[in-house]
């Protein structure tokens, strides 16, 4: 989805937003892509990592284990002259989004889990030569129809 570069970016733009900690990284960038792409921990922790060692970021007090990072002057200035890169990266994301939510349609997903269900429950209660033509014959007049929608 990204290089090392934009990740960091996009990671520095949403502190900027919010003080997060990596686990709230990765859930806003999934959440932002409908579920599409969720960075791993193995390159979100160096990110932020080499984000502090630039001192674009700092560690500030949180409650419990978790090392909550808030941007800093310079963090926020690298954003303003970042500008238009961190606004395309996010355009990439907010794609990202569109494309996962026009592909899985939950009623489509809960439709075609229920015909493999159906097929399945028949084929397993044992069909003769006749019947499997008749199911193939609709699966493919489905197939069909669809095609032409």
């Amino acid at each position: 989805m990204f290089d090392g570069g934009e990740l960091r970016l996009v990671l520095l733009k949403l502190i900027s937003e919010t003080p997060r900690h990596g686990y709230d990284l990765i859930r806003a960038i999934e959440e932002r892509t409908s579920g599409a792409y969720a960075p791993s921990p193995g390159v979100v922790y160096p990110s932020l990592t080499m984000l502090s060692e630039m001192d674009l970021i700092e560690e500030t007090p949180s409650e419990g284990a978790r090392k909550l990072f808030a941007v800093t002057q310079a963090g926020a200035q690298h954003l303003v002259e970042q500008e238009p890169v961190v606004e395309a990266l996010l355009k990439r994301l907010d794609a990202v989004s569109v494309m996962q939510e026009r592909t899985d349609a939950v009623p489509v997903r809960r439709a075609m889990h229920n015909l493999r269900e159906v097929i399945h429950n028949r084929l397993v209660a044992g069909v003769d030569e006749d019947k499997l033509h008749d199911l193939v014959a609709l699966i493919d007049e489905a197939a069909g129809k669809i095609e032409r929608l």
